[in-house]
């Protein structure tokens, strides 16, 4: 007997697709279940990486490990490549150690594949600063509460500053890669959109400089953007609007589906004042276009709620979002739709989550094909807090590969 998501699932196919032509078989998403493919990756505990599918293996790319430090944001950066064969079960490592990829280490970049080669788009690094509210705790004044910092504790003497990049790079087997451009004229920036319709690879949406709960209010304000560009190449770039209709954001979950770019969610700040009971600068809106100028709104506020660091991917003809990060708590919750208007959600919550502790965001997922039909993975994540006064904070990183697929029969 099918259940009542499922048929739920089935007629918002057919009422959303009467007039495009659907390939993809129906999918019971509602029967779906969590795995843990592996614990203790090789590639070690990150957040901000990049997964992507190249001729039946998985490429895992770049990324940030929180370092054991008293100052906001302190990471190791990456430049590395690691290859699996068996859907992330094991780990190769393709670039690594002192032999990185020729790309400048990064986190909350893109990575996608087009015409058999992986693109890696944008980004950004590391680096520190003198910290200007050293001054005012000497002084005897309190930095803004969002930024977690003991007035009674040492003052961190530094805070991490950022490149952003908008650079483009493209290997057709991970090893070997070469910079199609060092300057896009897209303005560098990280936490950017980028998704391959048709013959063109769009890159939309992102921001720059780092956001004030992190660098400090006297820090360069941080800059969302709207705009979205196109290329068929990687280094001839057309701009198709510097105005969407969707709010700037960063951190929004985009897919490619029926020919069109699919836009979910986002943020435009990671925090809100005064703190806790304010609302956060998230978005929960669903937007489609089929071309990157032309936008329409699918739904102005999706049942699930406002989020960044989520993901969304395409299970047969259904969209699939999950994780993402909540100022007061992760959300624990799975939400499927065939058309981005009508949502159900799936009983189980991500990673089998018993608490909103367990949630993580800025990890990275695939939908994959497999013999037992289409399954997602996903790969890495993080769980901090805003709570920089936490020792263990930077412990809260993941390592692991799940699977959300349907049970074995």
């Amino acid at each position: 007997m099918r259940s009542a998501l499922a048929v739920l699932s089935m007629l918002l196919v057919a009422g959303a697709c009467s007039s495009e032509t659907v390939s993809a078989p129906a999918v019971d998403v509602a029967s779906y279940r969590w795995t843990l493919t592996v614990d203790d990756a090789p590639w070690g505990g990150r957040a901000g990486l990049r997964v992507v599918e190249l001729d039946g293996s998985l490429f895992l790319l770049g990324g940030r490990t929180p370092r054991e430090s008293t100052i906001p944001g302190d990471s190791d950066i990456w430049a590395d490549v690691w290859r699996s064969d068996d859907l992330g079960r094991t780990w190769d490592a393709v670039l690594a150690g002192d032999d990185p990829a020729p790309w400048p280490a990064r986190a909350y970049f893109q990575a996608v594949v087009k015409d058999g080669a992986v693109f890696v788009l944008g980004g950004q690094d590391f680096g520190l600063q003198p910290n200007p509210f050293c001054a005012l705790l000497e002084q005897g004044l309190e930095p803004p509460p969002s930024l977690g910092i003991d007035p009674d504790a040492p003052c961190p003497e530094f805070l991490p500053t950022s490149e952003f990049y908008n650079d483009v790079w493209s290997s057709t087997d991970g090893q070997t890669w070469e910079q199609m451009t060092g300057s896009a004229p897209w303005q560098g920036r990280a936490g950017l959109s980028a998704v391959v319709v048709d013959d063109h690879l769009y890159v939309l949406g992102g921001s720059r400089n780092d956001d004030a709960s992190i660098i400090g209010a006297d820090g360069p304000q941080r800059v969302y953007f709207n705009d979205v560009w196109r290329s068929t190449d990687g280094v001839e770039w057309e701009l198709m609007t510097d105005d969407a209709p969707w709010e700037p954001r960063a951190g929004a979950s985009v897919v490619a589906h029926r020919g069109a770019i699919w836009l979910f969610g986002g943020e435009a700040g990671f925090t809100c004042e005064p703190t806790p009971g304010c609302e956060p600068p998230y978005f929960n809106d669903v937007w489609r276009s089929t071309d990157g100028a032309n936008w329409e709104e699918v739904s102005p506020a999706a049942a699930w709620s406002p989020r960044p660091g989520h993901q969304c991917e395409v299970l047969g003809n259904d969209f699939v979002c999950f994780g993402g990060f909540g100022l007061e708590e992760n959300p624990m919750d799975v939400w499927f739709s065939a058309d981005g208007m009508q949502w159900a959600e799936l009983a189980a919550p991500p990673w089998n989550a018993a608490t909103s502790d367990d949630i993580r965001y800025d990890f990275d997922s695939i939908a994959v094909d497999t013999e037992e039909g289409p399954i997602i993975l996903t790969f890495g994540g993080d769980r901090e807090t805003f709570d920089f006064g936490d020792p263990d904070n930077y412990l809260r990183i993941e390592d692991d590969v799940w699977r959300l697929a349907a049970p074995a029969p």
